[in-house]
């Protein structure tokens, strides 16, 4: 992502209790730009689905921080929101899609909520970069 003069960061130790702020300062950074509810909607479910990840997998029992990092930019306007954990390398895209055809109780744990943010998103991306976690997320506005 390029560092633009719009672009805002929240370091925030990631714990479940910590999401009513990321839902917040994304709400800070979407304020003011016309952004319909449904698709005030899904971002926030795709912020929700990703932080409560970091936060319930990324690191030990001892914890750590998550880094988020939101700007509206481009033409059309889009916002781009990343998020940065220090912890464990892991890849959410690199799962397979769950096939949702096939019922409930015969389907592996895990996997729909990614899934979810996939098919919600206009753009999910995923790198490992100097230690550090990077999913990035762009929906047009």
């Amino acid at each position: 992502m390029k560092e633009g003069t719009n672009m805002k960061e929240l370091e925030i130790k990631a714990e479940r209790e910590n999401l009513p702020k990321v839902i917040e300062f994304i709400d800070e950074q979407l304020a003011g730009h016309d952004v319909s509810i449904k698709i005030q909607t899904q971002i926030e479910v795709a912020v929700e689905e990703i932080f409560i990840n970091i936060a319930s997998y990324a690191y030990d029992a001892d914890g750590g921080a998550a880094t988020i990092r939101a700007e509206v930019c481009g033409d059309p306007l889009a916002v781009v929101l990343s998020f940065i954990d220090n912890g464990k390398p892991y890849d959410p895209l690199a799962k397979p899609d769950p096939n949702i055809n096939i019922p409930l109780r015969e389907r592996q744990k895990g996997g729909l909520g990614i899934f979810m943010v996939k098919k919600t998103m206009d753009n999910v991306a995923y790198e490992y970069k100097d230690g550090k976690n990077i999913l990035t997320i762009i929906k047009n506005i």
